[in-house]
């Protein structure tokens, strides 16, 4: 919508006829204007919707400011004809034809009544029976009265365009995924997820209604901006839902999983059990032997077979005998975890075990390999030599082996050999 001239003095033929040239531009943008803002699609959905809350009080009050529009631009509309048809009167205009034309474009010669000029009757106040407008003032009030009325109907179309289409997509996934999860035996009462679902239904059909009836409610005007429409939708609620159903179906496709792989994850998982079961009972029998073959050692206790996990396997199995896959996917995934738990307990515990075992066999090692060193060098036939290996070998290989006693007789060894040797050399001239 155009802005008129400025006032000034008595305007000549030639000021005249580019003020009115200027006035029947802005004449035809403004009518342009108005009859755009009559069809725009969201001023017909206002029309025809029936609407609540904020949006219905400012549809109301736009109703009247677009009616007031009408009324203003008839009275420009009339008040520029009639000064076209005063500047047709004569080809020369005369002196006071001039004056009167000046006065017309650019004094107060537009009367409105103060009915027609009051938009909101709660305002009724502060009305005036009849205002007089410059064209050029006329002009201005029309702007600012249009551009609020089309920042209404833009707003609640923008609303109208997102959400609704936006919602209606999201209820169809819904749907798709609440079959889904009925599937598979995810329902409201049995399943948490099943609750959920229920729960973002109920939100959306909520939030249809209220984007329809009251979209300006949904509105988040820009910061700072004038502009008729600046500003986005709220779609928080709307992205709340939408990130609440991702997760469920997630949740689903999990299941899902479950149903698919479930045997053959049950059979890695008594596997896995077998193992430890078995892992355990070579811990009891090791034990039994270190009891038996060493002496004054500390011998951790081993712990039987774990029932509760076998327990709850067989209730796994029955899970999926009944096709409870929501139930067995969350017992498939601690019963994993807790099984291979199990399994690398039952494997320290036969290293706990066996460590006296480790300690004779890494001994019996040491003595065997300086019994070799002293050969090569020469020193076998070493009465003292003899005398400590016999009695470390002794210790080492009878039973039950005291460990303590029998390391230090290895040590012992193993010091004579260093005396015996550290003084002459070999026939190939190195040293112990």
């Amino acid at each position: 919508m155009g802005v008129a001239g400025t006032p000034g003095p008595v305007m000549d033929r030639d000021e005249v006829d580019r003020a009115l040239a200027r006035l029947g531009a802005e004449h035809k943008a403004i009518e342009d204007s108005l009859l755009a803002l009559q069809d725009h699609a969201g001023r017909r959905l206002l029309e025809g919707a029936e609407l609540t809350g904020t949006t219905r009080e400012r549809w109301r009050s736009t109703e009247r400011t677009i009616t007031l529009l009408w009324t203003y631009f008839d009275a420009y509309t009339a008040a520029l004809a009639e000064a076209r048809e005063l500047r047709a009167r004569r080809r020369w205009s005369s002196r006071e034809d001039l004056v009167e034309l000046t006065e017309r474009l650019r004094g107060e010669s537009v009367l409105v009544s103060g009915g027609a000029q009051q938009p909101d009757p709660s305002d009724a106040g502060s009305a005036r029976l009849s205002e007089r407008f410059t064209l050029e003032r006329l002009v201005g009030r029309m702007n600012e009265l249009y551009a609020s009325s089309l920042d209404m109907v833009v707003t609640a179309d923008a609303v109208w365009s997102a959400l609704p289409a936006r919602i209606d997509l999201l209820a169809a996934e819904l749907g798709r995924t609440r079959s889904l999860a009925h599937s598979v035996g995810v329902r409201p009462g049995e399943h948490p997820a099943g609750d959920e679902l229920e729960e973002i239904t109920a939100e959306l059909a909520t939030l249809r209604a209220q984007v329809v009836t009251d979209p300006l409610a949904f509105w988040r005007p820009a910061a700072g901006s004038s502009a008729p429409g600046g500003g986005r939708p709220d779609t928080e609620r709307y992205d709340r839902a939408a990130r609440a159903l991702e997760d469920i179906r997630r949740e689903i496709e999990a299941v899902l999983a479950v149903r698919q792989d479930s045997e053959e994850r049950l059979m890695r998982l008594r596997d896995v059990l077998s193992r430890a079961d078995r892992t355990l009972a070579e811990a009891r029998s090791a034990r039994g032997e270190v009891l038996a073959k060493i002496a004054a050692s500390e011998v951790p206790a081993v712990s039987g077979p774990p029932t509760v996990l076998q327990e709850r396997l067989a209730t796994a199995a029955e899970y999926r005998r009944h096709a409870q896959w929501h139930r067995l996917s969350p017992l498939l995934e601690s019963l994993e975890q807790e099984a291979e738990d199990e399994l690398l307990r039952a494997r320290e515990s036969l290293t706990a075990v066996t460590a006296p075992l480790a300690v004779r066999a890494e001994l019996r090692g040491r003595l065997d390999a300086y019994k070799a060193k002293v050969a090569r060098l020469g020193a076998a036939e070493d009465p003292l030599l003899i005398e400590r290996y016999d009695a470390a070998r002794r210790m080492l290989w009878s039973a039950p082996c005291d460990l303590r006693v029998a390391e230090q007789a290895v040590l012992r060894y193993q010091q004579a050999a260093a005396e015996v040797l550290s003084g002459p050399r070999d026939s190939r001239g190195s040293q112990w």
